[in-house]
């Protein structure tokens, strides 16, 4: 049965570095969540603490209704898979994987059948005979993976599990890392720095920095709606543009800036007051090139130049201004999927737009 797993103003130091600082988390039952962060911002240092290879200095952690926050790691009932798969070279897999049963004194019959399921549910049943070093990183990693689920933890715990694989492998076992944790039922923390990972299979995420919790939420909500500009910075790329809030009109909250006034309809935090000193967030994605329909508003005029073709999509750099009183030049990141003609050999006229729905203004 999938267990939550909370964290009560967790704190850790290291001589004079807060790795982990006053951090509270609450994840739900069954739930694949994400600790995101640059190195160095205390993610690693956050599962280390759960999965009992540190102590906190303050706070406690739960593991369902346990306090195990003074348990050695072998009472936590927890599964842990590492980046570097740690696998014993002599043994075959079928013996990798029950090495952790036979340290619990399970009976031959209940390794037998416990084996072959964990094998089974990470497509590996085949290979049962085979050494490590026979098998590819992937399916290293679903040995590892099943090493990890054959003990039934209640909670699984990965750190940046992914990061010795290949760009095509990693991609494969993003998919098969949720499918598993799905069927199996069980609760994940999963540790990376790695932005696609966890927008791509997390139910939820944590952003992290500096051992605080920056921003918790869902993938969608935390991209479309980051709450600081260092959120939105390290979650995909992003354009800024400093103003000022004039007020709140018809059409959505208006925002003075060098390139006119701009409107957003984009809060999800308090609205800034008339006056307030702002930054303006707009993905490259949102930045649409070419005649905008009628009544939009974020219109600007601009040169397209510094195209980069990368097969479904195009990375452009735009250098806009607003029509009016003198002329102001910005540089804009824009997006353009499934381009047809980028060859451009000089600088390329064209009408430039941003929807207010994709205007996030962040309070400075």
């Amino acid at each position: 049965m999938a267990v939550s797993v909370t964290f009560e103003n967790v704190s850790k130091h290291f001589g004079a570095t807060k790795a982990v600082d006053a951090v509270s988390l609450k994840v739900e039952p069954g739930e694949l969540f994400f600790l995101l962060g640059p190195s160095g911002c205390g993610k690693t240092t956050l599962l280390r603490c759960l999965a009992g290879f540190c102590r906190p200095d303050a706070g406690r952690i739960f593991i369902g209704t346990r306090d195990v926050t003074g348990m050695p790691p072998y009472q936590r009932d927890t599964g842990m898979v590492f980046q570097s798969y740690a696998l014993w070279p002599h043994m075959t897999v079928a013996e990798n994987v029950a090495f952790g049963l036979e340290m619990r004194g399970r009976s031959r019959r209940d390794i037998e059948r416990e084996v072959a399921a964990a094998l089974d549910l990470v497509r590996m049943r085949d290979r049962a005979d085979s050494k490590p070093n026979e098998l590819s990183g992937g399916q290293q990693q679903r040995v590892a993976l099943a090493r990890a689920l054959v003990i039934r933890p209640q909670c699984l715990l990965l750190d940046e599990p992914l990061s010795n694989l290949d760009a095509r492998l990693r991609l494969e076992m993003r998919a098969e890392i949720r499918r598993i944790c799905k069927e199996a039922g069980l609760t994940a923390i999963y540790v990376t720095h790695d932005q696609k990972e966890a927008l791509s299979i997390a139910d939820r995420l944590a952003v992290m920095d500096a051992g605080r919790i920056l921003q918790i939420g869902q993938p969608m909500e935390v991209y479309r709606y980051p709450n600081s500009r260092f959120v939105a910075n390290f979650i995909g790329e992003t354009n800024f543009l400093e103003g000022e809030v004039i007020g709140q009109g018809p059409a959505g909250l208006r925002v003075r800036t060098v390139l006119g006034e701009w409107v957003s309809v984009a809060q999800r935090q308090e609205t800034p007051a008339p006056g307030m000193t702002v930054t303006l967030c707009v993905r490259p994605e949102a930045v649409r090139l070419g005649p905008p329909p009628a009544g939009s508003m974020n219109v600007l005029h601009g040169e397209v130049h510094d195209t980069v073709y990368l097969g479904e999509v195009a990375q452009h750099q735009v250098t806009v201004w607003a029509e009016g009183s003198a002329r102001r030049e910005v540089v804009l990141r824009a997006l353009e999927m499934n381009p047809r003609i980028v060859a451009r050999e000089r600088a390329q006229a064209t009408v430039v737009w941003v929807a207010p729905e994709d205007v996030v203004v962040l309070a400075r």
